[in-house]
């Protein structure tokens, strides 16, 4: 992005505010087997704060994703990041009878923290009575992606009853879906097919809720044969009122969203991760009906810029 880019970019962007993040919040979750751990982050002043749950990546946890997570809150939004049972810190084992079903607990983790919004609310000082829970977005990287894209209408062939529910959640008014997978069947390459078997027959018809799709175009995942045009397909196949960031010369980790110090980020780049930071604000700002200035203002930076570092469309 360069220096025009990001003037244009901060269009409305106020100083960061100082946040506050209480962790772990723990939530009983009966059938579980483990009770869910979440993580809070907040503004220290503002008030009718819209709300995003973040799903993150297999194996990471409520710890991960802060370039995203503190850039959010830090510009207006509440911010509730579960631990998934995939996560390391957990250690489920392969041959736990829960593992075929990760992805469903998944989603019933992101359920339950809606469900259990007082109780996490009062658990941060000083944000009692300052959510506007109307506005309310998931978002997520990779296994996260498919996670909150469930929540937005995307069906999941289940591994155990070969049935594909409708697990949308109408509380949820817009998502953001990060490096998130593509289609099944004949895409998937072995390995994930027989590892990873919710990939295997997701349907994005009835993913109706407006959502924006990120991907990087040197996404090489080892789990589609497609290559990297397989992490757009979460816009490709859906329904209206999607849009879809495209970004230069990004990997899965798209430029180290994942965290300040992540190992697995094979593609650092800053300027990408500041870029993805007031792309992804600016389209939840007008998802969610707050204002659609900044989202004018990002579209048209990258259209215009001499050397842009990705490519917005819509539909």
């Amino acid at each position: 992005m360069t220096a025009s880019d990001a003037a244009a970019t901060d269009v409305a962007v106020t100083a960061p505010a100082p946040i506050v993040s209480v962790k772990p919040v723990v939530l009983e979750a009966p059938g579980r087997g483990e009770s869910l751990w979440v993580r809070i982050s907040a503004p220290t002043t503002g008030s009718e704060l819209p709300v995003i749950v973040f799903s993150h990546g297999f194996g990471s946890s409520l710890n991960g994703y802060g370039p995203l997570t503190d850039f959010w809150a830090a510009h207006g939004f509440v911010v509730i990041q579960p631990t998934h049972l995939d996560s390391r810190t957990v250690g489920v084992p392969q041959d736990d009878p829960r593992t075929p079903r990760l992805w469903r607990f998944r989603v019933q983790d992101m359920k339950r923290i809606l469900d259990q919004l007082d109780l996490l609310e009062a658990a941060v000082p000083g944000l009692s009575g300052r959510l506007d829970r109307s506005r309310i977005a998931a978002a997520g990287h990779s296994f996260g992606g498919q996670t909150a894209g469930t929540l937005l209408g995307l069906r999941v062939l289940d591994p155990v009853s070969k049935s594909a529910e409708d697990l949308s959640d109408s509380r949820i008014k817009a998502g953001v879906l990060l490096a998130t997978a593509g289609r099944g069947g004949a895409d998937l390459t072995p390995f994930a097919a027989e590892n990873l078997p919710w990939l295997k027959g997701p349907d994005f018809a009835h993913m109706t809720t407006p959502a924006l799709v990120v991907a990087g175009d040197r996404d090489e995942l080892p789990l589609s044969v497609r290559g990297p045009k397989w992490l757009a397909d979460p816009y490709h196949l859906s329904p209206e009122r999607k849009s879809l960031l495209t970004l230069f010369g990004a990997e899965h980790s798209l430029g180290g969203i994942a965290g300040y110090e992540v190992r697995e980020t094979t593609d650092e780049n800053p300027e990408r991760v500041a870029l993805i930071q007031r792309v992804t604000w600016a389209y939840l700002r007008h998802a969610l009906g707050i204002e659609d200035t900044n989202w004018t203002a990002v579209q048209k930076a990258l259209s215009e810029s001499a050397a842009p570092m990705g490519r917005i469309e819509s539909k």
